[in-house]
């Protein structure tokens, strides 16, 4: 966050001070602005390429950085008026209208004003990524023998088979794919099974960036009600009963945003209910690697337990490691895979090959286990931290289940509260929080919020997020 902010000071002075050169002008050396501003090389490095990237500099190998020659601006007068009309064209021809609206995911995606506290994270702080083993593992598989050819289309062969033994069971290396993060491996995995128009089933509530992708792909989520025992079989077969769907999603393992993991008399049920409607289950297995210190033994993926290629399995590292580190795999046996495997392609060609050799060093890497125990503690440490206070400043917020892994506490709001009025008071108030709305892909049963507590930098800002929101619920209250 330092770094970042000392970037965009140093640039903005530079940028001030730009009329001081001529156009074409050549400005003080790197060394000459690290003495005068007390940044490091780093920090001058970025607030030129900065600078550059907008335009105003221009910088030459062993040169330096020269004051950029204006460009003439044309004006476009043009009329896209015409868009509106091309763009909405098809839709009475479709069975179920596409709709691309980003608004659920970009809730946890951006970043909040600075001096914000960050509740609406879905990634681990910068503090808690294992920053240093990525860039040497990055290093290191850049140094590889053919690191920068081209991939296998299905992703390295080691790799596969990593994901492979994660999983279990059956699953080995030749149904695995390597996908571009878990978002691209559900994009394809929907687009394989379920047609336009189609139904599919899914937990109710659940991950908006899931529900994103379905309608993107004309597709009509279906709800089906989770508890703190994870989906209801017998509402699942009704719901299949009732649609014909052919694709059920879900997430067995802390499932977003409840925290609920399926119970075991009910993991047979489900796998047994899809069988029946002849209907894939996606498995959408993305924080298995967020366990808490005190959560005991974790289940086997449901694809570990499926020997009859019901389940299309999606697991990922990212949630593990940094946003940036989009590497994934995507696992199904039978003919379903050749269909995945051609959706992929088509979609992206591959994932490239650099960062696949990358996650390869760092999971082979010492610092692997290591940094999964730290955050394992870590998250247990903020957990408990956000649970105390809550219960403590906000004893009205209803906290109906704790979880043992994942990086956030879904919360019922008390009856009458105004979600909305109170996502916006709490952001007045310093701290960002997710509205419980977007998860749900039919009317909420209720007002809630959820709180995640990996995107800050510690306990003491879990403290003081707490203490903001209370602030923002006694002034919606009044």
């Amino acid at each position: 966050m330092q770094e970042r902010s000392s970037v965009g000071d140093l640039a903005n002075r530079l940028r001030q001070e730009l009329n001081r050169y001529s156009p074409g002008g050549k400005l003080p050396s790197s060394r000459a602005l690290v003495e005068r501003f007390r940044v490091s090389p780093v920090t001058v490095s970025r607030a030129l390429a900065q600078l550059a990237a907008e335009g105003l500099v221009v910088t030459r190998p062993g040169a330096g950085a020269f004051r950029a020659r204006p460009r003439s601006v044309i004006t476009s007068t043009g009329d896209t008026s015409w868009q509106e009309v091309a763009l909405s064209a098809d839709a009475a021809a479709e069975v179920v209208p596409r709709t691309v609206d980003a608004s659920g995911v970009l809730a946890s995606l951006a970043a909040p004003p600075p001096g914000v506290v960050e509740f609406n994270g879905g990634y681990l702080h910068p503090s808690l990524q294992p920053e240093r083993a990525m860039g040497a593992a990055l290093s290191r598989a850049g140094r590889r023998p053919g690191a920068w050819s081209r991939p296998p289309m299905e992703g390295l062969p080691e790799l596969r088979e990593w994901f492979a033994r994660g999983i279990g069971g059956a699953i080995g290396a030749a149904e695995v794919l390597v996908a571009a993060g878990g978002q691209s491996a559900l994009t394809t995995a929907l687009r394989a099974l379920a047609p336009p128009g189609a139904p599919v089933l899914v937990e109710s509530p659940t991950y908006p960036g899931m529900l994103a992708i379905a309608r993107a792909a004309g597709l009509r989520p279906v709800p089906v009600p989770v508890d703190p025992d994870g989906v209801k079989p017998e509402l699942l077969a009704d719901a299949f009963r009732a649609t014909g769907a052919r694709v059920f999603v879900c997430q067995p393992l802390f499932q977003n945003p409840t925290g609920a993991v399926l119970a075991p008399e009910r993991r047979g049920e489900v796998l047994r209910i899809a069988r029946d409607a002849g209907a894939f289950v996606v498995e959408d297995d993305f924080v298995r690697r967020l366990v808490h210190e005190d959560a005991g033994p974790l289940p086997r993926p449901l694809a570990a337990e499926d020997p009859d290629g019901v389940v299309v399995h999606v697991g990922s590292l990212t949630k593990a490691t940094s946003p940036s580190f989009r590497v994934s795999a995507l696992a199904a046996r039978g003919p379903v895979l050749e269909r995945l495997r051609a959706i992929q392609v088509v979609d992206t060609f591959f994932v490239p090959r650099p960062l696949q050799e990358a996650a390869l060093e760092l999971v082979g890497s010492p610092a692997w286990p290591r940094h999964l125990r730290t955050v394992s503690a870590e998250l247990k440490a903020r957990r408990d931290t956000m649970t105390a206070a809550l219960r403590l400043r906000f004893p009205e917020l209803a906290l109906p289940h704790i979880p043992f892994g994942g990086y956030h506490l879904w919360a019922r709001l008390p009856d009458g509260t105004d979600e909305s009025a109170l996502v916006a008071a709490a952001l007045r108030a310093g701290v960002a929080v997710t509205p419980g709305r977007p998860y749900y892909s039919a009317e909420p049963p209720a007002a809630q919020i959820r709180l995640s507590f990996a995107a800050v930098a510690g306990t003491e800002e879990i403290t003081e997020g707490v203490r903001r929101l209370t602030a923002a619920y006694d002034e919606v209250r009044a």
